[in-house]
């Protein structure tokens, strides 16, 4: 049974996030949407170090309770804990949020495909010292939510024992941070066997520093503008054997093997993730909503009959009560997240609904505050752009509703596309 009551670890994190979020995100958050790409170090410095002291390390959430015995019966909150982690973080701003060091989508994917000694290697960096970064390359010009027509090839070199890979990939978020700013790593999908489709993809951890691989391009954004977009080429980009990330071979063309599905346990693991971030921009929408028409002698008078409301108050308490109900989905995938449970169908419910909540009530905020809305005295505007890529990354609204639709029916992708 889920418990609706939040475990005290993850509100004493929440709270000293709302610090964070308050007093070194809110207030330069106007100065970093208009110098795009310029990098917020003092936020990044002191992230790292308090997920170092706090041995937080890296964003994407190890199965502790496999290494330590005494964790054995205790609940396991990892991915609640970064849900509500998230949503503060996004709450003081979503673009900073995602400069935060750490492994995001790339440690994701390692967590979600790697082995033992793979997670050890590659996830331990985030322990260092000094910031480091790490991204997905998933995207490619001629791909972008069908995955099966990725280009990018990977081919093995007997004499050397390597990996070669070529191809190019585009909209990597934090992909110049991973291989240009820190010694972190870029998890790259190819395929070791054209033929194969699905079956013959694999994700590839290309570190930082590997000759073969560049940033070709910064992307110029509506919004979440402090995060770098980056567009990646890999010619002749040689990784070690042990890089892969599952196994080696396809074993039958027929099948969807472990490489696609490795894919879809990081998207599965995400997802809700990213929806915790809309539930973020759109919380902090309402509130300054409610701020600024209490500050013209407006408030909620919540419990009357919708007909003795006004329309102002209507279109308020609507937009919270779109807001509850897409933080419950997140809540209910992340806690089966964290309870071994599959939850692709949940997953992919929780991102659409967030990605099109977030989108109606920053849109309506603007509209309902007018001028004070469009124009840059308040931070509604930004949000406003910040809100649609909820809608649009990590799966498109309309690809999460295909995955929902396939899950209820019990199709195919091939079946319903």
């Amino acid at each position: 049974m889920i418990d609706f009551e939040m475990p005290k670890p993850i509100a004493q994190q929440r709270y000293a996030l709302q610090t964070v979020a308050e007093n070194m995100m809110r207030p330069v958050s106007r100065y970093f949407d208009e110098h795009e790409h310029e990098i917020p170090w003092d936020y990044i410095n002191f992230m790292h170090m308090a997920m170092r002291q706090t041995g937080a390390g890296s964003l994407a959430p190890s199965d502790s309770k496999k290494d330590d015995p005494e964790k054995k019966d205790r609940p396991r909150i990892g991915y609640q804990s970064l849900a509500f982690m998230l949503e503060m973080l996004s709450w003081g701003d979503v673009g900073m949020y995602l400069v935060t060091p750490g492994g995001g989508l790339g440690a994701a994917a390692v967590e979600a495909t790697g082995t033992p000694e793979q997670k050890e290697k590659f996830l331990a960096r985030f322990r260092q010292e000094k910031p480091v970064f790490a991204a997905m390359a998933m995207t490619e010009p001629q791909a972008g939510s069908d995955t099966s027509a990725i280009r990018t090839t990977a081919v093995l070199d007997p004499k050397t024992n390597e990996w070669v890979l070529n191809g190019e990939k585009i909209f990597v978020t934090a992909g110049h941070k991973a291989l240009e700013v820190s010694p972190g790593f870029v998890v790259v999908w190819a395929t070791i066997d054209p033929s194969a489709g699905r079956a013959g993809m694999r994700p590839f951890v290309v570190e930082a520093g590997t000759p073969g691989v560049k940033v070709t391009k910064l992307e110029h954004k509506m919004g979440i503008r402090v995060s770098d977009t980056a567009a990646i080429v890999l010619q002749d980009c040689r990784i070690p054997f042990e890089n892969i990330l599952g196994p080696a071979e396809v074993i039958s063309k027929k099948e969807t093997t472990k490489g696609f599905k490795g894919a879809m346990a990081t998207f599965d693991a995400t997802r809700p993730l990213v929806a915790a971030t809309a539930i973020g921009v759109a919380r902090a929408t309402v509130e300054l909503v409610k701020e600024l028409l209490a500050g013209q002698g407006i408030t909620i008078r919540y419990g009357l009959p919708p007909q003795k409301l006004s329309a102002v108050e209507r279109d308020v308490i609507e937009m919270e009560v779109m807001l509850r109900s897409a933080w419950l989905l997140v809540i209910k995938a992340v806690w089966m997240a964290d309870n071994g449970m599959p939850n692709s169908k949940e997953a992919s419910m929780s991102k659409v609904r967030a990605g099109d909540v977030v989108t109606r009530i920053t849109q309506k905020a603007v509209e309902l505050m007018g001028p004070l809305g469009y124009t840059r005295d308040y931070l509604l505007e930004k949000w406003f752009r910040d809100a649609k890529i909820s809608d649009i990354y990590e799966g498109t609204g309309q690809i999460n509703r295909l995955v929902v639709a396939r899950n209820i029916l019990n199709y195919s992708g091939s079946e319903l596309r």
